[in-house]
């Protein structure tokens, strides 16, 4: 198959101001640029100076190719009132992470740093993607100002929970770069999916050989998140089933964790009823027979595992009385059409989304080439980001998906 990459870049000369407040998630900005960038946009960079305690101006100078704006005392800058023409410049302004310090100031007209003056200043639309303590996000001083600044008509990217970095438990991560590009970039908020209830797997799964070792894959699951933000976008109620993986669940996402494909079909069943079932997760064909109960020795030079099937979640799902309307992915290394009709014959789903994988391709990078194929049509889709992808992908299902 030719893979030709697509022109298609969603923030295509829009002009993003990014602005990084004093949070231990300040370091997240570094990525953030980088994919604004991927995504088409022309970036310029404003940090408080408790941000440059986390990352460095030169780190986000060397990504966004321009110099970093931290100072409303720049005399060079502020000769030709350098705060008033960023404001003029910006065509959307993205702050990340957004303190419970710099959201009151947004909130009360505080404007006593580069960052809290050009907000006051601009015209362009306005996204905030707060971070802070659990605790400190659920405060009701917290929640009044973010209130008052929806009202206003500021975005709010709402928080991630997860583990932080004090060891709390909660809401107030801050979501992962990818996830807020994706929010910036869904540009018309669709309600394709209102009502309905999507269930998306995703990542590896991992099957133990002993509690050290484990059998895996490549899989990020970067294409399974992403399909879980876009879904939530278009209104599904999302539950999001994930192997092992080191990102954050999207936010309004319900997330559920497991390690093996055993737990993950479990939970792919109580889950049960739902409209749409995407099985973007990589599980493993096979999990050894016997699971050591202490690390196995070496046995000499060579080592035979015997190794037994694991469950077939999409062809179990597909067999449900109530079968809901079923995805599959298909990554395979040749014959990709082939292989990607033969599982849908035998899954019994919908349409299967087929890709290539190896190096640079498939797992572990953020653009993907995909095929979708259905019993009477196969339609090849261009190269984008996993971002798009997911949006794309999803409005394709809910035209069948009835």
């Amino acid at each position: 198959m030719t893979m030709t990459k697509t022109t298609d870049k969603p923030l295509h000369h829009q002009r993003m101001l990014v602005g990084i407040s004093g949070g231990i998630a300040a370091y997240k900005g570094a990525e953030l640029v980088r994919l604004l960038k991927q995504a088409g946009a022309e970036v310029r960079v404003v940090m408080t100076d408790a941000a440059k305690a986390f990352i460095t101006p030169m780190t986000l100078q060397a990504l966004s190719g321009h110099p970093v704006h931290d100072s409303l005392w720049d005399l060079q800058a502020e000769a030709a009132m350098g705060h008033i023409e960023l404001a003029k410049w910006a065509d959307h302004v993205i702050v990340a992470p957004a303190t419970a310090d710099i959201l009151a100031k947004f909130a009360h007209g505080l404007a006593d740093d580069l960052l809290s003056t050009l907000i006051l200043a601009t015209t362009a639309s306005i996204w905030v993607a707060p971070a802070m303590n659990q605790q400190m996000w659920q405060a009701q001083a917290t929640q009044a100002n973010v209130m008052l600044l929806k009202q206003r008509g500021v975005h709010v990217i709402e928080p991630a929970e997860g583990e932080q970095a004090c060891g709390d438990v909660g809401p107030g991560r801050l979501p992962e770069p990818a996830a807020i590009v994706a929010a910036l970039t869904q540009r018309k908020p669709t309600t394709l999916f209102n009502g309905r209830h999507v269930v998306i797997t995703a990542g590896p799964t991992q099957e133990a050989l002993d509690p050290v070792r484990f059998i895996t894959n490549h899989s990020s699951g970067k294409m399974g998140y992403a399909l879980a933000s876009a879904a939530q976008a278009m209104g599904a109620r999302v539950t999001l089933i994930s192997g092992p993986t080191a990102l954050c669940a999207p936010a309004g996402v319900h997330c559920i964790r497991v390690d093996t494909a055993e737990a993950m079909l479990a939970a792919c069943l109580q889950a049960m009823p739902c409209h749409v079932f995407i099985a973007a997760a990589a599980v493993a064909d096979y999990r050894p027979a016997h699971k050591g109960t202490q690390k196995l020795p070496k046995q000499g030079q060579s080592w035979s595992l015997d190794l037994v099937p694991n469950p077939d979640i999409l062809a179990s799902i597909c067999r449900l009385p109530q079968k809901p309307y079923c995805v599959g992915f298909a990554a395979q290394t040749e014959d990709l059409l082939e292989k990607a009709r033969e599982k849908l014959n035998n899954k019994g789903a919908d349409v299967i989304i087929a890709n290539l994988v190896g190096p640079n391709l498939g797992f572990q990078v953020d653009e993907n080439q995909v095929t979708l194929v259905k019993a009477h049509e196969v339609e090849a889709l261009p190269m984008m980001s996993k971002i798009k992808l997911a949006s794309v992908i999803l409005e394709k299902i809910a035209k069948d998906a009835t």
